[in-house]
């Protein structure tokens, strides 16, 4: 399924800038950055718990906000571009 992830995390000091790197960082090992705080996830439901999950440990709840937009596995039709899209498509093939 595509899980869309958003955040914002507080920057006002040095640990919410740590915070801001590790939620990056995290979404980064599960998705495709799309614009500066939003990710594409193909994510399997328990690979959608383990994110979710690693991501509540991170943040200041009084400061941060996370949301996941599920978009499902019809995801395709659900998505418009405008502009600039993504190097690669995460469902496809990419050979190294």
């Amino acid at each position: 399924m595509m899980v869309l992830v958003t955040y914002d995390v507080n920057t006002e000091d040095s640990a919410g800038a740590k915070r801001l790197r590790r939620v990056a960082k995290a979404c980064v090992n599960y998705g495709q950055r799309v614009q500066n705080s939003v990710f594409e996830c193909l994510l399997d439901p328990a690979q959608y718990v383990l994110l979710k999950d690693q991501l509540n440990d991170i943040i200041d709840k009084d400061k941060d906000s996370l949301r996941f937009y599920n978009l499902g596995d019809k995801y395709k039709n659900r998505i418009e571009y405008i502009g600039k899209q993504a190097d690669y498509k995460q469902d496809d093939v990419l050979i190294f």
